[in-house]
């Protein structure tokens, strides 16, 4: 009969350095990534320089006030080849502009955005002719007559891919 004793467990240092470098290694790591993840999706960038912005809010909501009150309203309709866009006064009046842009851009992300131009189809009639690709899009239209902005308006779409 051999009589081993079984030595009792010890706790020591280097236990405690495998535990942190595990608890603290797990939180860097998912630290990281999620900045990762962060800044490789959307730049962030909301405006380019937030006291320039600032500064100019009173005489922008002056203009978009200026411009809500000559009535003026937009239809906009987008699908996968192009979009159509109407202007209209009030009694469905129509408006006509020298230019009218729309600017497509995604909720998140840079990459796939971009910029028409809509050519006039007649009877406050805007076209453009493009293949958008499905999702959503943050679709930003300004409408300009005589040099000065007559319309400015964005509205959040969803194209099918069908």
């Amino acid at each position: 009969m051999s009589t081993y004793a079984k030595k009792p467990f010890t706790f020591t240092g280097w236990h405690m350095l495998a535990i942190m470098l595990a608890f603290f290694g797990t939180i860097i790591t998912v630290n990281f990534t999620m900045a990762y993840l962060a800044t490789s999706t959307w730049s962030g960038l909301v405006v380019k320089n937030t006291y320039v912005a600032s500064q100019q809010f009173n005489g922008k909501t002056a203009a978009i006030r200026e411009m809500l009150a000559t009535g003026i309203a937009g239809e906009l309709s987008v699908d996968a080849k192009g979009m159509r866009y109407r202007l209209t006064l009030p009694e469905n009046t129509p408006v006509v502009a020298d230019s009218v842009t729309a600017h497509f851009k995604r909720p998140v992300g840079t990459a796939q955005d971009f910029e028409l131009q809509l050519t006039p189809a007649g009877d406050g009639l805007y076209l453009a002719e493009m293949d958008v690709l499905a999702g959503s899009w943050i679709v930003e239209i300004q409408a300009i007559k005589d040099g000065k902005m007559i319309m400015h308006e964005a509205k959040r779409i969803t194209v099918s891919g069908e």
